[in-house]
């Protein structure tokens, strides 16, 4: 069974330096029907102004993947982690018992834009931990690569659920095929472009949630997607 969910369908947040898409209920935007996918409780795609941002504001037992597209995203937390992180890496902040941080876009010219997940972990009141890795296009390039894991694996970083999430920098007309285990579940995010999911047309900021069946992904033009392999 695929459902899909519509760019245009996902809540939308615009101030002054930011331009916000919610997948799922997040602040003041609260939809019953979209609340989560088990345990994938947060796909917010952010567009932040230059030189703008989220100040320092406090998180507690999350998961937090942060996936920059375009654009140079700073990163300052209570562990005295600081980083920039640029396209095509990943973040993970695990708030665990409590952390304090703040993201702003480093360039005073140019917009950054991202996508800031939310995983509800296994457990609560783990200690807080940090990770970000860096992985080029041609680990990407249609194939999949996994950029978290609960294990790590491939250099993935290291998330406290029973989640991998994959991405695929698709060529036009590529295919990629992914069968799902039983009784798993898949959250198939589409960053940019275009595929065609089973025959069902999926454009930027589209999404689809499938449950037993074998994917058939073919993109349209150049694409780039994410897809979240959740128990």
């Amino acid at each position: 069974m695929i459902t899909t969910r519509k760019s245009e369908e996902r809540g939308h947040v615009k101030i002054d330096w930011l331009d916000s898409r919610h997948t799922f209920s997040f602040g003041d935007y609260y939809d019953p029907n979209h609340m989560a996918f088990r345990s994938l409780r947060v796909i917010n795609e952010d567009h932040i102004a230059p030189g703008s941002g989220f100040g320092s504001h406090p998180h507690r037992d999350m998961e937090i993947v942060t996936y920059v597209l375009e654009g140079v995203l700073e990163h300052k937390d209570n562990m005295g982690n600081g980083s920039l992180i640029h396209p095509g890496e990943v973040q993970r902040m695990s708030a665990g018992t409590g952390i304090v941080h703040s993201e702003f876009n480093h360039s005073k010219t140019d917009p950054v834009h991202l996508l800031q997940i939310w995983i509800t972990p296994e457990r609560k009141g783990t200690s807080p931990g940090y990770e970000q890795r860096k992985f080029s296009p041609e680990q990407k390039r249609n194939k999949f690569c996994v950029l978290a894991s609960p294990t790590g694996r491939d250099g993935s970083v290291k998330i406290y659920q029973d989640v991998e999430l994959s991405t695929a920098i698709l060529d036009a007309k590529n295919e990629l095929t992914y069968a799902i285990r039983p009784n798993r579940h898949v959250w198939l995010q589409v960053a940019r472009g275009s595929v065609k999911l089973n025959k069902q047309s999926l454009n930027a900021g589209d999404a689809a949630a499938v449950e037993g069946e074998t994917l058939q992904i073919k993109a349209e033009n150049e694409t780039e997607i994410l897809l979240f392999d959740l128990g």
